[in-house]
């Protein structure tokens, strides 16, 4: 498979000094990298965690998300510091997973609009292998849901993630993106189908219980399969797995045997390392008498040596090899996707347009604040100078300089929420607060529609 050029903006510009938080997205995915690359980055859920806890608080980082899946992982953050906060993440991934200066070229790395825009169509399906597929959405959510548990997110990123999951649903409601995908599941199936023809009376072995094993399992078993295994280091997850699809739970240990015995081989486990080495499938070969075995690797990192390719009648497909099964399918996804990119780029323009009205208002309600003290002081210097005043004249003189208090403060919220461009309303705002000696506020998120 021929290796696409990332068509993402790599470089963000740090020369201007960010005067808010703003929105970071930092990750590699399946246009972008290779599966080899995106397995030495991947996070697990065994360490998803401590990853949220190293970066939640890191210098620049207020809030964090992990996004983790077979096709990508990206470091979701509102950064008060935006050259910090990526510094940070680079160093993290230095530590952790060895990250050459070279691989760190290859992240993208998006900020405010571009990496609101991002999360919405990934939430979306658009950005998946398989436009469309539904599984994504609920990925997002559950990452959104790790790092609420861990505590690693706020006001912001979880106003992000609500309208995130909100633009999904309303994505699938009104155009076709759900009636034409087709899941890496269902391209599974469709290899295997290459391979033998029909699947009725093959047998199954499922490595790992997991979300994408079940759904990959029930794809086979629909399509005609007829015997299920399912093994998995927890033999308690085996049988409940086992159980949903008709068929019989293994002990890890004793995986061997059915090895051999099965057609098809689906590996998801989530293990760190390769379960079935180029040694394995010879032995497996061997014992099948060389009739064919098909072995489906979809997890990341890779279940299986890819040097398993090299055993004569063994057939693995990787997460990469599944993108060339939905081509047949490619016009019909495009026109939905097409209409749901509309929905998207609308929904990003209005949510990115509240979120900048919203920024400015903190910063008015503290002129405001700072306003309405200069007049009060001033009406009482006046009255100390020129002397008492009836309490008609009083009323009068109150009820006009908070006209004028009131007039300032709305001329300037007004000009403050149309300022097209973000640097422009950041500078704008940022000489309010210098000339008035305003203090800087959080920002208070409202973002109900």
């Amino acid at each position: 498979m021929a290796f696409r050029v990332p068509y993402y903006s790599f470089w963000y510009s740090f020369g201007r000094a960010v005067l808010e938080a703003t929105l970071v997205v930092i990750g590699v995915n399946h246009r972008t990298s290779r599966v080899e690359t995106r397995e030495r980055f991947w996070v697990g859920d065994s360490r998803l965690y401590e990853v949220l806890r190293q970066l939640h608080g890191a210098a620049g980082i207020d809030e964090v998300v992990v996004l983790a899946t077979c096709n990508r992982t990206e470091f979701i953050l509102w950064a008060s510091d935006l050259a910090a906060a990526c510094a940070e993440v680079q160093a993290f991934l230095v530590r952790e997973h060895g990250l050459s200066s070279e691989e760190w070229g290859g992240f993208y790395r998006l900020v405010g609009d571009q990496a609101l825009t991002h999360i919405f169509r990934v939430t979306s399906s658009l950005d998946s292998m398989v436009v469309g597929e539904p599984e994504i959405t609920g990925q997002v959510k559950s990452a959104w849901s790790k790092a609420q548990q861990e505590g690693a997110t706020g006001r912001f990123l979880d106003a992000v993630f609500q309208k995130a999951l909100s633009v999904s649903k309303r994505v699938r409601n009104e155009t076709a993106i759900g009636a034409a995908a087709v899941s890496v599941p269902y391209a599974a199936v469709e290899l295997a189908k290459r391979i033998f023809g029909s699947l009725k009376g093959r047998k199954v072995l499922v490595l790992g219980a997991g979300k994408m094993s079940e759904l990959s399992a029930r794809y086979l078993v629909s399509n005609g399969a007829s015997a299920v295994w399912v093994t998995n280091r927890t033999y308690a997850h085996a049988v409940d797995l086992a159980g949903k699809l008709g068929g019989c739970a293994v002990p890890f240990e004793e995986r061997w045997q059915h090895l051999a015995d099965a057609d098809i081989v689906l590996s998801s486990t989530g293990c760190p390392h390769v379960v079935i080495s180029k040694e394995d499938a010879e032995r497996i070969h061997g014992a099948r008498q060389g009739r064919p075995v098909f072995l489906i690797d979809i997890a990341v990192p890779r279940d299986i040596d890819p040097a398993v390719r090299d055993v004569p009648g063994v057939f693995l497909y990787d997460i990469d090899d599944l993108e060339q099964v939905v081509e047949h399918n490619r016009s019909q996804r495009q026109a939905a996707a097409a209409e749901a990119e509309k929905v998207v780029a609308r929904e990003a323009q209005s949510f990115s347009s509240k979120l900048a009205a919203e920024r400015v208002v903190p910063t008015i309600t503290a002129l405001h604040a700072h306003l309405e003290q200069v007049r009060k002081e001033e009406i009482e210097r006046y009255i100390r100078e020129a002397g008492p005043l009836s309490p008609e004249e009083r009323e009068a003189l109150d009820a006009l300089t908070a006209q004028m208090v009131r007039r300032i403060s709305s001329e300037l919220a007004r000009e403050l929420k149309q300022v097209p461009e973000r640097p422009e309303q950041d500078q704008l705002t940022e000489a309010l607060r210098r000339l008035f000696h305003l203090p800087r506020p959080q920002p208070a998120l409202n973002t109900n529609d």
